[in-house]
Parts: C-alpha cells; structure tokens; sequence
C-alpha cells in the first residue's frame, strides 16, 4: 500500500517527526528487526506491535528493507485471517442419514 492511497499517515500522532527522530538516535540509527538481507542503517520507524500505540517503547528503528519485510509479513497475515473468517465451516450433508 502507498502512501498516496493509505490513511495511516493521517493517524501519527502531533510531533511525529520528532517522536521518529528520537527513536532512531536512541536506536542508534542500526536497524532493530534484523531480518535476512538488513542493511542495518536504519531510515524508518516501526511499531514492535500492530496498531496505533506510539509510545516510545512501542517504536523501533527499521532499516526500509527490514521494515518492508515486517509489513509484508502482517499483511499476509491479516490476509489469512480474513479468508479463514469467509470460510464456511463445513456441515453433515443434509441426505447423509448416517452419523458419519
């Protein structure tokens, strides 16, 4: 999801830009999630839990790969779920006279 399309960014909190800062100079810029391929460098902030909690210790520094990554992975989570939640569970056929 882009930006241009997403509402999220109209949910950060006022001083945001600052909040941001402050979580990578504590994280020391290096990147905190570590996946395969991480180019340590951390650029972004991500929230360790999914939602709208933008307290400090809620917020790590994200290099854009890693954080692409994590945000990948949660989608295709949030995806499954959803189509677990449409499936019907399935029923006894209403002609099966047996219990079986």
């Amino acid at each position: 999801m882009s930006w241009s399309t997403s509402h999220r960014k109209d949910r950060l909190p006022d001083g945001w830009s600052s909040l941001r800062l402050d979580i990578l100079r504590r994280d020391g810029w290096k990147c905190q999630l570590r996946y395969r391929g991480c180019v340590s460098a951390a650029t972004e902030v991500d929230h360790r839990n999914r939602g709208d909690d933008h307290r400090p210790e809620n917020l790590q520094a994200a290099c854009a790969r890693c954080h692409a990554t994590k945000s990948s992975r949660e989608g295709a989570e949030q995806r499954a779920r959803m189509r677990a939640l449409r499936r019907r569970p399935r029923g006894r056929h209403p002609g099966r006279l047996d219990d079986g």
